[in-house]
């Protein structure tokens, strides 16, 4: 993880896209959150989508969105970098999770270093985070980490 110390500032975002507890997404998200917090001084803040509840999903707006679903909208848009994870279903991240980042304000993560990652069941899921992940941060002009 060679994120930028100078444009590190403090408050990082570690979300998982799981919708359950324990994950293996949350495992590699936990995982890479707690490795930059040893090497720099920085506040993370761990969540999972589950995090959102079932108002995320029923809420077609920002404005119908739950307290839960709000913090989370929220926390994403207000970190200084973000690490993601995505568990793999069918080829691709849950419908769930593109619809958080679909509530996003599309100028809330530009320049914003992003770590992003997936667990999937075989090595063909790895081509989500290339093929997948980094043009959904691409499209808010965040900064993706070079390699996941």
């Amino acid at each position: 993880m060679n994120f930028h110390v100078e444009r590190l500032r403090q408050n990082i975002v570690v979300l998982s896209g799981n919708t359950h507890r324990p994950s293996k997404s949350r495992t590699l998200a936990h995982h890479l959150g707690e490795a930059l917090r040893e090497r720099l001084s920085v506040t993370v803040n761990f969540l999972d989508l589950v995090d959102a509840g079932r108002g995320l999903g029923a809420a077609f707006t920002r404005r119908e969105l739950t307290p839960e679903a709000l913090n989370v909208v929220n926390a994403v848009e207000q970190a200084d970098a973000l690490i993601v994870t995505t568990p793999v279903y069918n080829g691709s991240y849950a419908g769930l999770f593109k619809h958080l980042f679909d509530l996003i304000d599309p100028l809330a993560l530009v320049d914003r270093p992003v770590l992003i990652g997936a667990t999937g069941g075989g090595q063909r899921h790895a081509l989500v985070v290339e093929h997948q992940l980094r043009p959904l941060f691409g499209f808010y002009s965040a900064l993706t980490v070079p390699s996941a």
